[in-house]
């Protein structure tokens, strides 16, 4: 049985030489194979072998390149970090993540799901959150899926939207699509209480990494719901959970998002649920949520991209298909971007670089792309292809879907 990632493989190699004979291109071999079994992502002496330069390459030969590179990524990622998934325990540093698994239902075709699971605690004694922990583990029951609750590296009230979350969270996912044949387009965040607080927080940050997301009993901060437009976003809240206003801060943060939904009724889906006679424990009524995320699939591709810096220490460089010097990050800063066909318009960028990454299910890259600011031009020509590019996007992000053989810089003035 083919399993989803042979399948994507299949579709990307058969529609880029599609394209390439659309355009009367003819695909020159590649030599690939000189690179299996070399440590050239991870490993004491891993870097980028001087073979994967600039050169241009055909779709074909971007499509190929793709997939011999990442399964490369994905044994040294098994061979380096496999030890860590056995023991149940991640490491980043001197910091640990301990996590439990829990398997339900039969592995469908198209990869199992993943749920990630968030306890509560926060700024208190390691032996209560232990406790939320193991609460966690058997908080929720899945009809399928992968169900993972870790144990937060941290006993802090900002215990899961610390800068290093990113990390464990980037790497949970990688290692459960290699161990368990994940679906990473079938990932979902979750939280309890000091989880709840990180659904607020990570689910905006790492929203292209998420299908779907649910809070439960937590506190929004001064997050805004802007990077959310592409997942589907539930959040639960006891009427009578008055503690730091949770409730409150509940009914404000779905005015944010009615507004972001009435001035973009293509994305923001979401739904809140103010649980009338609960507190903070709302006896279960949440785990609706779960059924809920499942009917959603990660848009990897969006064809709009909203996306705010929103935490002064972590700030990712990439989301979806835009990226950024690390110069240019700063908290607040915000660029809206969206491509139409050939055309990619940004609305709004507070950058003065930004970069477009591209391949070719977004559009065919034998042909011109324009891009505009403000009804300026910012570019407008040919993109080039190269297996730089390539191993950039599967270093930086290890993830199949978002693999890109080109990219635009552009400059704002």
């Amino acid at each position: 049985m083919k399993t989803f990632r042979n399948i994507i493989g299949m579709s990307l190699l058969t529609s880029a030489l599609l394209w390439a004979g659309d355009c009367n291109l003819q695909a020159t071999p590649l030599d690939l194979d000189s690179l299996k079994g070399q440590s050239i992502f991870y490993g004491e002496n891993a870097s980028r072998p001087d073979s994967l330069n600039s050169a241009e390459l055909t779709a074909p030969e971007a499509a190929e390149a793709a997939e011999v590179l990442f399964k490369e990524y994905q044994k040294e990622l098994k061979k380096n970090f496999g030890p860590e998934w056995g023991k149940k325990l991640l490491l980043k540093g001197d910091l640990k993540m301990p996590f439990e698994i829990r398997l339900f239902g039969e592995k469908p075709e198209d990869g199992r799901s993943l749920y990630i699971s968030m306890h509560g605690g926060g700024n208190a004694p390691k032996q209560l959150n232990d406790s939320q922990w193991v609460n966690q583990v058997s908080l929720y029951t899945p009809e399928e899926g992968v169900y993972i609750a870790p144990r937060a590296p941290f006993d802090d009230w900002n215990m899961w939207f610390r800068p290093e979350m990113d990390f464990f969270f980037d790497r949970l996912i990688q290692l459960a699509v290699i161990e368990l044949d994940v679906n990473p387009n079938k990932v979902y965040l979750m939280g309890y209480s000091a989880g709840g607080d990180g659904v607020y927080r990570m689910a905006p940050r790492m929203a292209d990494r998420w299908a779907a997301a649910s809070m439960m009993a937590g506190h929004p901060g001064d997050v805004s719901p802007l990077n959310l437009r592409n997942i589907g976003f539930s959040f639960w809240c006891g009427a009578n959970d008055s503690a730091y206003d949770r409730n409150k801060m509940t009914e404000s943060f779905e005015k944010k998002l009615a507004e972001l939904k009435e001035n973009d009724p293509d994305g923001y889906t979401y739904e809140m649920h103010l649980q009338k006679g609960k507190g903070h424990w709302m006896d279960r009524e949440d785990a609706a949520a779960i059924p809920w995320m499942a009917k959603f699939r990660r848009n990897f591709l969006p064809e709009k991209v909203a996306w705010r810096q929103e935490e002064a220490d972590a700030m990712p460089l990439q989301f979806y298909w835009l990226a950024i010097p690390k110069e240019q990050a700063r908290k607040g800063a915000t660029v809206i971007a969206k491509r139409e066909g050939y055309t990619i318009t940004l609305e709004k960028c507070d950058y003065s670089e930004l970069y477009i990454l591209l391949n070719d299910s977004m559009m065919d890259l034998n042909k011109p792309v324009t891009v505009f600011y403000e009804g300026k031009e910012l570019f407008n020509g040919k993109v080039k292809r190269t297996l730089e590019n390539i191993y950039d996007s599967i270093h930086n992000r290890g993830d199949q879907d978002s693999i890109f053989s080109a990219k635009i810089k552009v400059e704002i003035k």
